[in-house]
């Protein structure tokens, strides 16, 4: 009986200390906490950065120097773990970094941080912060900033093969950039992909190849790429792809007889597309080459009013372009009237919509 009061007065004891921490934030209930749990992701050609943070707000306190010591490891948010995940390798500020996932900590000073990557991502804050446990650190500069109240985390500056991943709190920015091997990274995804469903299709091969040539990638994996979307099934869109690849090679002979039999298998739509992409890559001349071919052998094609306005606009005669423009958008597709449309008005304006 004695033992067993004792465990019950034990309980009691423990119970106002149980309440009182769970007054200031529940560890056993789902309640609204003070700093808010947010997540921001950020794709960067493939690959993901993830930042997995809690929203501390200024509320009136001196922050930097005062509620964040200079000098001293900080959780670089809230509550648990402020945690940063890559899903493939990155640099950061140019340091190579593996991918995964990393508890986000940061030493402030008054004209430089130390942001730290830590490999253990689960632990509370940075109160067992252990530096053996580094994968990286970076100095950076911090910068002046617009009053933010609640600490934020943004993706800055966003490019094919890099951002910037900012904190913002009070009046200071902690900008860290972010490197990304796109290309290297797409390759050697490409080789995984079409391993998959996507081989036995046209299309997963030339996407593929359509990316190495645009890039200016490997051209001769490009080419076998583009060879197995050929033996799947030979379509217009794969044969002039093929043609771009072995232009790029240098194999004009080649890449001339390919484009050839892509046009002479091509219906209205696949040579307006074809022209127009040519128009965007500034080969006016060649363009208006495919609308002729366009115009002679599809002449009853709604399209091919558009292709004569184009060429009239050319030439300055808007009159006759608005004419062709509006045929073109009374017979197109409900789905590509309101962009037709767009193009008339344009002409009305005298505009030259070749440009």
């Amino acid at each position: 009986m004695h033992k067993h009061f004792g465990r019950v007065l034990l309980l009691f004891q423990t119970i106002p200390v149980l309440i009182s921490l769970a007054h200031a934030q529940s560890t056993i209930l789902d309640l609204p906490r003070p700093s808010q749990h947010a997540v921001v992701t950020q794709r960067v050609g493939i690959t993901d950065i993830t930042v997995n943070y809690h929203r501390p707000l200024v509320n009136g306190r001196k922050i930097w120097g005062g509620l964040v010591p200079y000098g001293q490891v900080w959780r670089a948010g809230a509550n648990e773990n402020t945690t940063i995940a890559f899903s493939d390798p990155v640099t950061i500020e140019g340091k190579p970094l593996p991918k995964g996932t990393y508890g986000l900590h940061m030493i402030p000073g008054e004209k430089e941080w130390t942001v730290i990557f830590s490999k253990n991502s689960t632990s509370w804050g940075s109160f067992t912060y252990d530096q053996a446990e580094d994968a990286q650190r970076v100095t950076v500069k911090p910068e002046p900033a617009d009053l933010h109240e609640a600490l934020a985390y943004d993706f800055d500056d966003v490019k094919s093969d890099s951002a910037t991943v900012t904190l913002r709190w009070e009046k200071l920015a902690v900008p860290l950039k972010v490197g990304v091997n796109t290309n290297e990274i797409v390759q050697a995804s490409l080789h995984n992909q079409l391993r998959g469903l996507a081989q036995y299709t046209w299309f997963g091969w030339d996407d593929a190849a359509t990316y190495l040539v645009d890039n200016k990638l490997n051209l001769d994996e490009a080419l076998k790429y583009e060879d197995s979307s050929l033996q799947n099934e030979e379509r217009f869109d794969n044969l002039i792809t093929k043609s771009r690849i072995l232009d790029a090679m240098g194999k004009k002979d080649e890449a001339t007889a390919t484009r050839n039999k892509a046009i002479e298998m091509a219906n209205a739509l696949q040579l307006h597309g074809y022209g127009r992409q040519l128009q965007g890559q500034g080969q006016q001349a060649q363009a208006f080459e495919i609308f002729r071919t366009n115009i002679k052998r599809n002449p009853n094609h709604w399209v091919i009013h558009s292709e004569v306005a184009r060429m009239a606009c050319a030439k300055g005669d808007f009159e006759s372009a608005v004419k062709e423009m509006k045929i073109a958008a009374a017979g197109a597709p409900p789905q590509f009237k309101s962009a037709f449309q767009g193009m008339v008005a344009r002409l009305e304006a005298k505009e030259d919509i070749n440009k």
